[in-house]
């Protein structure tokens, strides 16, 4: 059984896919959870299946691709909770398109939205982890980040960036006892993947690649990071988790 203190946590990408998993399952620990996403609408149908189901949470409408917004956010969290021992930055977007293709606005938005929105919740919320010395910080990063994917030169850009990130806060914080970790997603089932999921000739391309031969599923990323935001993860830091049927083996 994974344990929580009394633990509030921030998740963001909240109300859909591997977010929303993510902070059901954090719920379903007895961990308060802040579900952010940048549709009042989506991240507030997350809280409320939370509460609904017997969980904490509450909803923030936040685009954390806005800095300011994300320093306004967090400044209020932490007026209105006594820590915010877990953050699961989750929250990415992509906009894929061949290198020759893509525009500036196209490798702006990733970056900013994947990528720059982790600096901005890391470095409002971290402080006060370090403080207590306790602290939690997962990275939902991707396969892409490793292993590189035509098409995505912009996401596995941003999704390499967030693994780089990782390793480094990782180094600063564990003097602090603050973990910093990394999950990588393959090919997990979510609105996001619907496109070629139902398609049987694109999935059956796909999943030659995938030892498992079975595409994942978000719960299956929400109990790793479930266990690297529990007590029980407290000697795991740096690391990056793949988690896609052994596809980046």
């Amino acid at each position: 059984m994974l344990t929580f203190t009394n633990r509030t946590a921030v998740v963001t990408g909240a109300g859909r896919g591997i977010g929303k998993a993510i902070a059901e399952t954090l719920a379903r620990n007895g961990v308060t959870v802040i579900c952010v996403s940048k549709s009042a609408d989506s991240c507030g149908a997350t809280a409320a299946a939370i509460t609904a189901a017997g969980g904490k949470a509450k909803a923030r409408a936040v685009d954390v691709a806005d800095g300011a917004a994300v320093a306004q956010a967090a400044a209020e969290l932490l007026g209105e909770f006594p820590t915010i021992d877990i953050l699961v930055n989750n929250a990415g977007i992509t906009r894929d398109g061949l290198l020759f293709r893509m525009s500036d606005a196209d490798w702006n938005d990733v970056l900013t939205t994947n990528l720059t929105s982790c600096f901005h919740w890391t470095k409002h919320l971290a402080r006060p982890m370090t403080r207590a010395r306790w602290g939690r910080i997962v990275n939902i990063t991707s396969v892409s980040g490793i292993m590189g994917n035509a098409g995505q030169a912009n996401y596995s850009a941003a999704k390499a960036g967030m693994i780089g990130l990782t390793k480094s806060l990782a180094r600063e914080f564990a003097s602090r006892s603050v973990t910093v970790n990394a999950v990588a997603p393959g090919f997990i089932k979510t609105d996001m993947t619907t496109d070629f999921v139902n398609k049987p000739e694109a999935s059956a391309k796909i999943l030659e690649v995938v030892p498992l031969k079975r595409f994942g599923e978000a719960s299956d990323v929400a109990t790793l990071t479930a266990y690297l935001c529990s007590d029980q993860a407290g000697y795991v830091t740096g690391q990056v988790f793949n988690i896609d049927g052994g596809m980046a083996m």
